[in-house]
């Protein structure tokens, strides 16, 4: 006969295991309706220590991309294989950091269309589009990418390319919530980047400073989508009142001469939010002028802020704490928005709270996070537009470079780092850089009038863009690095150089390994501290987005999500693939097949069409005013996300005003340019297109005009 303690005890394991098998029966029914209830503040801060999910952009609130998992190292990483597969359903850029939480993927994809996978097996649970019309592509300057979503106490929030902040319930994927997030129909506002949750709010800005558009950040109520508070981040017209004292004393560093607020100012907040738990603040990375020209905006010069900056904000109300200008008077598109890094390291003998930050101007800039205050700056690539940075923190310029068409600029507009995440490891104490240069020659334009002058020649400006400059021939020549960059020592630890620029993130782990995927279409793994590369996998196209790490069940997964674009992958790429977006997720002992690879298709470089060598000249002013941006220099680019001109077939070059007005394509984001080009622009652009042909053609120059 069983004693009582003996029954009480069958009876709490009898109950368990009822208890576990309903909730395994839950979860069969609904892998997500649990995923993502318990993911808020407190959840994020325990997980960065464990690292078992990844429920945030950068995966803690240091944004540091350092993954404390280390069941993958060193001696058993060429053991890793692929476990499963997920497509996409894309053709453009892939920019995406996945969001894993409780055994659920949330991965969003160009368009700002959002799935949510089984992070175990890669089935599909959800799938939400927010239906982007897709005539708006030509609002973004970069591809219609969407770098990820945010998860917290059981929504999902995506911010849409056109505007829209959108929360969905994490379960079903169903719209809780949407808001519109543009105040000014007039400018060309979009949004690729990932929103931010905490303390009960989401944190979103946008881009569109090429456009004309006035930067700003703003924080919502994430149950109900209400705004609580907006920061600008440059001045607006000096007749209205400014929206703070913060712009009050901004606007005395811009000259009211250049009617700065007609072309919106820029500043736009395109990519990165942190939040400080332990100092209550937030800190933004504000982006470049409008237009880029820093004579053309503010004739009399001025540092022009927040423009270049790195501002800290109180949270719950938005208003401005501090701020360091990173490029005073930016003149060059050198954004401040680029990834920032907390972190607590120690400087002379003293344990400082920092923020590490590597923006496109080319300088690596420690500063401390309590109160803004310069710390130090080393350019961790060529530059050429300073010496360097004094000690009270201001660049020391090279004047030569500053005024306009005197040289090229080092590095050029797309940055020495990207918006490509950049990683930190407190474990060996280095930065983990997407480095780069793409050569970019640059002149004040001296026909630009004002907020959307559109002259031919000038750079789309027949689609809305404003930076008040011209593009010259560049001299120097490109490169792409993955840098590993002590920020104590202000120096290098160790480099690999890549076939190309615009290589993808980093991740970096406890198991002292670097994870990046590179523009030839591979993901690599080195070793931490060495550089020595250890591993590497065939991806579809090439990378241009960061891996995470997550674990399962005690099995540590590496994932990313791949598919060429962006801003330079639209018209240029080394890959010979380009197949559809996808998420490869792998792990030790993976033996799941590889997805076959899809051949870049591409035509013959076109010829045997006659035109007018006359037209040339002009085809080729409407083309950079036009088409540059999107489809690369003709000839020279074979495409990229986009094909190049010169490889179309010949029917539809022959027939091009058929394609470009009211044309086939618009419904894949194509510009209409009906009331824009007329029927002898298209034919000046043709014969562009052709003579840029016969220029690159192999061989005996075929006979123009023939």
């Amino acid at each position: 006969m069983q004693s009582p303690a003996c029954i009480r005890s069958h009876h709490r394991v009898n109950r368990r295991l009822v208890t576990m098998a309903v909730a395994g029966l839950l979860g069969w029914l609904s892998i997500p309706a649990l995923a993502a209830e318990h993911v808020d503040d407190a959840h994020i801060e325990a997980n960065a220590r464990t690292g078992r999910d990844w429920p945030s952009h950068g995966l803690n609130y240091q944004e540091n991309r350092f993954s404390p998992l280390k069941q993958i190292h060193g001696g058993n990483v060429d053991q890793l294989g692929l476990v499963w597969s997920y497509k996409l359903d894309s053709s453009r850029g892939v920019e995406a950091t996945p969001i894993v939480v409780n055994g659920v993927m949330y991965v969003s994809a160009p368009w700002s269309v959002v799935h949510a996978v089984d992070a175990r097996t890669g089935k599909a649970l959800w799938t939400y589009d927010p239906q982007v019309p897709r005539e708006m592509a030509y609002k973004g300057c970069c591809d219609v990418v969407n770098r990820g979503v945010a998860v917290y106490k059981g929504k999902v929030f995506v911010a849409a390319f056109d505007g829209r902040l959108i929360a969905l319930d994490a379960a079903t994927g169903r719209q809780v919530w949407s808001t519109d997030t543009i105040d000014n129909k007039n400018f060309s506002y979009t949004i690729t980047g990932a929103p931010r949750v905490f303390k009960g709010k989401v944190y979103i800005g946008n881009g569109g400073a090429e456009y004309g558009a006035r930067g700003y950040v703003t924080a919502y109520d994430a149950e109900t989508g209400k705004q609580v508070w907006r920061f600008y981040t440059v001045p607006g017209d000096p007749a209205q009142a400014y929206e703070s004292k913060a712009l009050e004393e901004a606007a005395k560093t811009w000259d009211p001469a250049g009617r700065y607020w007609e072309s919106g100012g820029g500043g736009t907040v395109w990519n990165s939010l942190v939040f400080d738990p332990e100092l209550d603040q937030m800190y933004i990375g504000v982006g470049n002028g409008s237009p880029w020209a820093h004579r053309k905006r503010s004739p009399a010069g001025g540092d022009n802020l927040y423009l270049g900056s790195i501002v800290a904000l109180d949270p719950d109300t938005g208003a401005y704490k501090w701020h360091y200008q990173e490029t005073p008077g930016d003149n060059w598109d050198f954004t401040s928005a680029q990834d920032i890094v907390q972190a607590d390291i120690r400087i002379d003998g003293k344990l400082r709270k920092v923020l590490l930050h590597a923006p496109k101007n080319g300088y690596f800039f420690v500063i401390d996070r309590q109160n803004g205050k310069f710390i130090s700056a080393r350019n961790f690539v060529p530059v050429n537009w300073a010496r360097g940075y004094d000690a009270k923190g201001r660049p020391i310029m090279e004047e030569a470079v500053r005024v306009a068409g005197k040289a090229e600029i080092i590095p050029g507009p797309l940055g020495a780092h990207n918006w490509h995440s950049m990683a930190y490891s407190p474990q060996t104490g280095l930065a983990y850089i997407p480095a780069q240069h793409i050569p970019t020659a640059m002149a004040d334009d001296p026909d630009w009038t004002g907020f959307n002058s559109n002259m031919p020649g000038q750079l789309m400006s027949n689609t809305g863009w404003n930076t008040g400059r011209v593009m010259l021939e560049p001299r120097s020549l490109p490169f792409g690095r993955l840098i590993a960059w002590d920020p104590v020592r202000q120096k290098e630890a160790w480099h690999q150089k890549h076939v190309s620029p615009w290589n993808g993130g980093t991740l970096v782990t406890a198991g002292d390994l670097v994870f990046q995927g590179t523009a030839d279409a591979r993901l690599v793994a080195y070793h931490a501290r060495s550089g020595k590369k250890l591993w590497d996998a065939p991806m579809g196209s090439g990378v241009i987005a960061a891996p995470v790490s997550y674990e399962l069940d005690g099995r540590q997964y590496v994932s990313i999500a791949v598919g060429w674009g962006g801003a330079f992958g639209l018209g240029d790429r080394v890959a010979d693939f380009r197949s559809p977006g996808t998420v490869y997720t792998f792990a030790l002992g993976g033996k799941a097949p590889m997805p076959e690879r899809v051949a870049y298709q591409m035509n013959a470089l076109i010829g045997g069409l006659k035109y007018d060598p006359q037209l040339v000249p002009a085809g080729a002013a409407l083309y950079n005013s036009n088409c540059i941006a999107c489809h690369g220099y003709p000839g020279v680019s074979k495409g990229g996300a986009l094909p190049s001109l010169t490889y179309l077939p010949a029917a539809m070059i022959d027939n091009l005003s058929s394609f470009i007005i009211n044309g086939p394509a618009t419904s894949r984001g194509m510009p209409d340019f009906a009331g824009k080009l007329s029927e002898d622009d298209v034919q000046k652009l043709r014969a562009f297109i052709l003579a840029m042909a016969d220029a690159v053609r192999p061989g005996p120059q075929a006979e123009k005009g023939r």
